[in-house]
């Protein structure tokens, strides 16, 4: 069922924080594949099935895993677009494979031997998060593991990295020094702008500056970004203070294409 972008197209990464029903879903799915059909830019659509890494023992997790597969694979369909959704697991992963094209590895997980290579062996492309924690040149381990499995195709995402307790900090450094290591590589522009560890447990945001780190991916070689991005992103149920309200989607992949290509073009030009 794998379908896979090709070629060195600017793609993008997109859906809401989680799934929290099939009407909202589809609705984000629709607007951004119109968005991106008008752009010529091939479009993942992302939702989480299971949000496992909560804060708060009462925070959303998810509406039921095979209902959120379902319709995770349903939007596959329909949009003819990769769907992605992260796991946490190794034995999660028979089960999500049949229903997603990109499996994600959270940040905080992008060292976990077991869960790569079980990702590996699925066949589905593997997009493994730097972790706050970790160098981008150290992201080549992680790289290794899933290739050691047989699988080559791997992206990896920028997401900031830990400053002290409640922010995180991105050097632009890290996408082409990624890039080195022969992957594919998405600036993850939400989260990088996450405010973590917060005293009430949900986290904070700055979705105010997205554009910026958007264009400032693009402008340093990353290939595609990671928005997650919400019609009423203060209704939420995941992640509610770094959602790109849906409006505002369009001006900023628009842009961020625009110095894409651009920077590309200059490069090739001097080659």
């Amino acid at each position: 069922m794998t379908r896979i972008l090709t070629g060195d197209t600017f793609f993008i990464i997109a859906g809401p924080c989680a799934i929290e029903g099939r009407d909202m879903a589809f609705r984000i799915a629709e607007q951004v594949a119109e968005i991106c059909e008008r752009l010529s830019i091939p479009f993942v659509f992302k939702g989480s099935y299971r949000k496992a890494n909560r804060s708060k023992l009462d925070s959303f997790t998810g509406i039921g895993d095979e209902k959120a597969l379902s319709i995770l694979k349903e939007i596959g369909d329909q949009f003819s677009v990769p769907v992605t959704t992260d796991v946490h697991e190794s034995d999660e992963i028979d089960t999500v494979k049949q229903f997603v094209d990109v499996l994600q590895i959270p940040a905080f997980l992008c060292r976990q031997t077991a869960l790569l290579q079980a990702a590996a062996n699925s066949g589905r492309v593997v997009n493994i998060k730097k972790g706050q924690f970790m160098s981008p040149e150290s992201m080549k381990f992680a790289k290794e593991k899933v290739e050691s499995a047989g699988n080559s195709k791997v992206w990896l995402t920028e997401r900031g990295t830990t400053f002290g307790y409640q922010d995180l900090v991105v050097d632009f450094r890290s996408i082409p020094i990624m890039k080195q290591l022969g992957a594919e590589v998405v600036m993850d522009c939400t989260h990088s702008l996450q405010q973590p560890n917060q005293s009430a447990g949900v986290t904070g945001g700055r979705p105010q500056l997205i554009e910026t780190m958007a264009c400032a991916a693009a402008a340093v070689g990353a290939r595609a970004l990671f928005i997650e991005t919400h019609y009423q992103p203060e209704l939420a149920k995941s992640d509610a203070a770094n959602m790109l309200p849906l409006d505002r989607l369009e001006r900023i992949v628009k842009k961020s294409k625009d110095i894409y290509e651009l920077v590309r073009e200059s490069t090739n030009s001097k080659l």
